[in-house]
């Protein structure tokens, strides 16, 4: 009838602790230091700005002239140059915020001007990316931006039948 203490203790941070950076996954450090987006575009993404990356993987499907591949290799490179850095900074940001909470050497002073040092390499870093898709929406053309949005599972085949019947 009485469940063991530790039964009672777990939450879905267990295991967390070790991590070297708490606030951040290992996943999430590599996918700071390689530029990647993660999801910090989506108010884009899914609202039809595709991203250049998936618009590189996508390139074939999508028909991609060779003026538009290039700008969007291009594109790709700047983003990753831009962001990459962004990134770091970002990891060290957390990574110092860890290291006073660890050390106890936390105050109220310092903890204002690490999240808010955070916060605002946070947005840096959302922009840089939000910035790209705004970008890549401008080199193609409306039938490749709808089959994009196809290609990522953004509309149904059958919503696409509905609209092109009820013409």
């Amino acid at each position: 009838m009485l469940a063991p203490a530790t039964a009672w203790a777990q939450t879905p941070y267990a295991g967390m602790q070790s991590r070297h950076i708490k606030a951040l996954s290992d996943q999430q450090i590599g996918d700071l230091r390689a530029g990647r987006g993660m999801g910090l575009a989506l108010a884009a993404e899914l609202n039809g700005y595709p991203g250049p990356s998936h618009v590189l993987e996508l390139s074939d499907q999508l028909g991609l002239n060779p003026e538009q591949r290039s700008k969007f290799e291009e594109m790709f490179s700047e983003m990753k140059a831009e962001t990459t850095p962004i990134g770091n900074r970002l990891i060290e940001k957390e990574a110092d915020l860890d290291r006073q909470f660890a050390s106890r050497t936390i105050t109220a002073e310092s903890l204002g001007s690490a999240t808010a040092a955070i916060a605002k390499t946070q947005g840096e870093l959302r922009q840089a990316h939000l910035k790209y898709h705004l970008r890549a929406a401008a080199v193609l053309d409306q039938a490749q931006l709808a089959r994009y949005a196809e290609l990522r599972g953004y509309t149904s085949s059958d919503a696409a039948e509905r609209h092109r019947h009820h013409r």
